[in-house]
Order: structure tokens, then sequence, then C-alpha cells
């Protein structure tokens, strides 16, 4: 393994803290400004990694995610994986802003990760092409910034997608519940248990295609045109 390549998993390891890390403390944060002391009573609002790192979201499933390809004989994988969910009071914050407030909390995580793939983004366009001249810092920097952009493009996608458990489901909940769609709400609810199955469905299977993969494209492709 070359230096560069060392480099390019300090910098995606990193990139890929920073996405998760941020995306669970703008829920908390958003539950906070709505009355909800819970993350922060729980210290959760701290940027610290170590009170965030999800053993299997946070380990785990990028390993697999970015390893298990590369041993198929693919360059690399994608990174993705999550944080340990920050604590919601979800009562006291429907108490003080209505579901409104509930769906706003759901989908706080998603606007960061937009909000740092944008500005990844336009820092990447500002930045000229590494060359065998430029320092490693230099290099370290410009992988970061490779690596925000894409890891947090793909944050948004998977989240944005009604998967049981994860924001998009739990706005169209919250959203059913405000237009007293019952229904549509029960079955997220009861579903929540089998969210994960239905990632490693779409993970292993041509439903990652339509699913992720042309979603990620067309989000980098504006991003960087």
């Amino acid at each position: 393994m070359s230096s560069i390549d060392l480099l390019e998993i300090a910098a995606a390891i990193l990139a890929l803290l920073i996405a998760i890390i941020g995306h669970e403390i703008m829920h908390g944060w958003v539950a906070y400004k709505y009355g909800d002391h819970t993350a922060k009573s729980q210290g959760r609002l701290s940027i610290n990694p170590l009170i965030h790192i999800d053993p299997f979201g946070s380990i785990l499933v990028p390993l697999m995610t970015y390893f298990i390809p590369m041993l198929l004989g693919a360059s690399s994988g994608f990174l993705f994986g999550w944080a340990k969910p920050v604590p919601i009071n979800t009562h006291t914050v429907i108490r003080n802003g209505g579901y409104n407030a509930a769906m706003q909390v759901s989908l706080a995580g998603i606007a960061y990760n937009i909000f740092l793939a944008t500005l990844s983004s336009v820092i990447l366009l500002s930045l000229a092409q590494p060359s065998e001249a430029d320092t490693i810092a230099y290099l370290f920097g410009y992988l970061l910034i490779m690596k925000l952009l894409l890891i947090n493009v793909v944050l948004a996608v998977f989240n944005l997608l009604p998967i049981p458990g994860f924001d998009g489901a739990h706005f169209i909940t919250y959203m059913s519940l405000k237009y007293k769609i019952r229904a549509v709400a029960e079955f997220f609810v009861k579903a929540e248990p089998y969210g994960m199955i239905v990632i490693i469905i779409i993970l292993v299977t041509p439903l990652k295609i339509p699913l992720v993969i042309w979603p990620i494209q067309s989000v980098l492709h504006f991003l960087l045109n």
C-alpha cells in the first residue's frame, strides 16, 4: 500500500467522522431549539467523536463498504456509515413546535450534509489539481475535500430514501401524522426494526444503481458543474 493510499484512507476516515457526527449533532441541536434538552443533558451535542461512534455503523459498515469491493477487484468502494443516534424526545419537540418541528429535526442532518457537500464542491473547484511538487499537507487537504464532498452526498441521498428508521422515513411519518394519514405513519413505525435489512438488500442487489448510484452521480454532476 503506497503512501498516497494511506493518505486517501486517512482523509476518508476523517471526512466520514465529520459527516456522520455533524449529522447527528444537528438533529440534537434543532431539537434543543424546540425545548428538548435530552441530547444536551447527555453530552451528545459535543464534537468529541468517542461519544458518537457506533461500533457497527461507524466502524464495521464503513470497513465493509470500502474494503470489500477492493477485495473483489474494484479500485475502491465507497464509505457509508452512521454515528450513534442522538437521543430526541419527540413529544417535547411536537409539544413546542408541532409536527413541523419534528420534520425539521428529521431533516436537520440531511441539511448539514447537503451544506457540507456544497461547501466542499465550491472549495474543490477553487483548488488546483495536486502535482508532485505539492506538499503532503496540500495533497491531504485536497483528498479530504474530495472525500467530504462524496461522503456527504452519499449520506444525504441515503437518508432521503424512505427507509424505515432513517431520516426520510421519519420525515414522512411526521408529515403523515400532520395530515392525519395515520396508516402511513403506522406502517413506518412498525417497519422500523427492519430498516437495516432494507439497507443490506439495497447495497447487495442491483437496486443500489437506481436508488443510490444514479442519484449520487446526478448530485455530484450538479455540484461540480
